[in-house]
């Protein structure tokens, strides 16, 4: 389990915010009061060159961010309507883990840089922090005031991710992970069964989009049915490892013959996935006495996960918070929201770059 974590909120401050743990390259700026928010830009470069590769290169992910992250800064300033040369921030909010080193190196670069130039702090920025947090802005609008959600009191968040599956407590404006994947991420093994299936990288939305379409066929006799790993572990863990390697050696003894084929898999891989993480969500709830489920995450964009989360909350009485659909994959607002709620600004470089990796 990680050590509690607690969060703070800021009164009033305009945050300049960089998010590059990935193959995202993101700047956002964003004004804050009390609990309003107005978006003033937000700008996600993603990198096409790992299409064909099935996967991020680390190497050729920072070599892409170091090109692309001057043009989304002039255009972020640009839309915000500010000068990139003083575009009047408070403080300067970076991801600095967990992500590809690479990739953070070059946005805490930048953010230094941007930080010695503009003389004003920077605030440290956990990946998964912002995640959690991004449920907390209930529409997207750009140049408007928008009051956040309150954080509840007592909560469940569920992140889901290409990187991460957690289950973390949030109790008091403090929270802890319960629960975590012991082998892969539910993305990863959405993309990795995509590639299996022939289907293009990121594969989690192909994937879903054939495994929809096997929910409106009749079921065939010859479905497969695949293992829902730690399904009845006592514990808040999950597991796709096995359920991946399951899928693997079904395809290895019956091979694909036809695009129902890929359907039939899809679709019993995402009922698997999908099962165990809702079982698991709805017992943290349960035996925590949360009132609230924050929902983060690429993978908290599928609907189906959203369908069975919205009967789970019916059946068991609590109220789920959705990030909106524009910053469920990496962006840079959300870094500025937990920026914001966790406001400890710095200009000690040395630790920053020393805490590069940081984990929740």
């Amino acid at each position: 389990m990680s050590e509690v974590r607690i969060l703070y909120r800021a009164q009033s401050m305009k945050i300049l915010s960089i998010e590059t743990s990935c193959d995202d390259t993101g700047i956002s700026i964003v004004e804050f009061v009390d609990k309003q928010i107005t978006i003033l830009s937000n700008i996600v470069n993603t990198q096409t060159i790992h299409s064909g590769y099935g996967g991020v290169f680390p190497a050729m992910a920072k070599r892409e961010h170091i090109k692309n992250i001057p043009d989304v800064y002039a255009e972020a300033c640009e839309m915000a309507k500010v000068s990139k040369d003083d575009p009047k921030i408070d403080a300067i909010a970076v991801t600095v883990g967990p992500g590809l080193e690479p990739s953070l190196w070059v946005g805490i670069t930048f953010a230094i840089e941007l930080s010695k130039k503009l003389n004003v702090p920077i605030i440290p920025v956990n990946h998964m922090e912002g995640h959690l947090l991004s449920s907390l802005l209930p529409n997207y609008e750009f140049n408007k005031k928008i009051n956040l959600r309150d954080l509840p009191e007592h909560a469940i968040s569920l992140l889901v991710s290409g990187g991460h599956t957690q289950l973390i407590t949030i109790e008091n404006s403090k929270y802890k992970i319960i629960g975590t994947t012991v082998d892969d991420a539910v993305g990863e093994a959405f993309d990795k069964v995509a590639r299996m299936l022939g289907l293009t990288y990121p594969g989690g939305p192909a994937v879903s989009k054939l495994a929809e379409q096997g929910r409106i066929l009749p079921k065939q006799n010859s479905s497969p049915t695949f293992p829902r790993p730690m399904l009845h572990s006592k514990d808040f863990n999950l597991s796709f490892s096995g359920l991946k390697t399951a899928i693997l050696y079904f395809i290895r003894d019956n091979p694909i013959k036809n695009e129902d084929d890929k359907i039939a898999i899809a679709k019993e891989f995402e009922d698997a996935a999908i099962e165990v993480i809702v079982k698991k969500t709805i017992r943290a709830i349960s035996e925590t006495g949360s009132t609230h489920l924050l929902l983060g995450g690429g993978v908290a964009a599928n609907k189906y996960l959203q369908s069975e989360l919205e009967i789970a909350g019916k059946e068991n009485n609590f109220e789920i918070y959705y990030p909106v659909k524009e910053i469920t994959s990496d962006n840079a607002l959300m870094i500025a929201i937990a920026g914001y709620f966790n406001n400890k600004p710095t200009k000690d470089y040395d630790t920053l770059k020393a805490n590069g990796n940081l984990k929740l």
